[in-house]
């Protein structure tokens, strides 16, 4: 199968989803992006299915670019009056939004719908530190805590990996959180190499998990295994 002249590697989701367990749901309400990235399988027709039924209160939605659509403002809307049993539905965006759509007032329909943690795909250019700036500042104005919002970084593609580290650099000044996802799918421990070197994928798979630890702790907490090899002068 191809789409966008894009041969899928890899078994890829399309059409109304709508699935749940004891705890959680998971459901795709629209499809479609305008970008055409080439490393995504996401056609670039776009449709809106609707939200089904919500019968859990902790629910994913998996749609690959939701805020593209113009009926983004409406279905948040709709998202934040949920209830199951009289209580509140939470949300989370699995794959993340897409920051150039994120207005003050997109912003602040996310947080009225409840969504816990923000996910942000920055896959491209590093020059796009100032837009993305921005909108963590209008995420952060609306209520959101530094360390509730997480960006998304593609590796082992053609963004470099000096170019990576620039980005994790910005991030601990930000003090937000990084998910570090792999070209074509692939996760770890199965990750081959394409546009990195395997030192390159496991030193910044460590350096994000670091990062996560110290934004979410505010310190290390691997200190006293530091310290214990400093004083058995292991670290000399």
């Amino acid at each position: 199968m191809e789409v966008n002249n894009k041969k899928l590697n890899k078994p890829y989701s399309y059409g109304p989803y709508n699935k749940f367990n004891d705890t959680e749901q998971w459901i795709r309400i629209t499809e479609g992006c305008p970008h055409n990235c080439e490393y995504c399988y996401e056609p670039k027709e776009y449709k809106v299915f609707g939200i089904p039924e919500i019968i859990r209160n902790d629910v994913s939605i998996m749609d690959m670019n939701f805020l593209c659509k113009p009926e983004c403002y409406d279905i948040l809307k709709e998202l934040a009056d949920k209830r199951v049993n009289s209580k509140v539905v939470y949300y989370k965006m699995i794959c993340g939004f897409d920051f150039r759509f994120i207005t003050e007032e997109i912003a602040v329909l996310m947080k009225e719908a409840r969504f816990k943690k923000i996910r942000i795909a920055w896959d491209r250019e590093y020059i796009q530190q100032f837009k993305l700036k921005d909108t963590i500042k209008n995420l952060i104005k609306v209520g959101y805590k530094p360390r509730n919002i997480q960006l998304f970084m593609i590796c082992n593609w053609k963004i470099p990996y000096d170019i990576c580290l620039k980005k994790l650099d910005l991030t601990k000044v930000w003090g937000v959180q990084v998910a570090d996802c792999y070209f074509d799918g692939q996760v770890s421990p199965n990750i081959e190499p394409i546009h990195w070197t395997k030192e390159q994928i496991k030193d910044f798979r460590r350096r994000c998990r670091k990062h996560n630890q110290l934004v979410s702790f505010g310190i290390d907490p691997n200190a006293r295994q530091v310290g214990e090899k400093h004083k058995q002068g292991e670290l000399f």
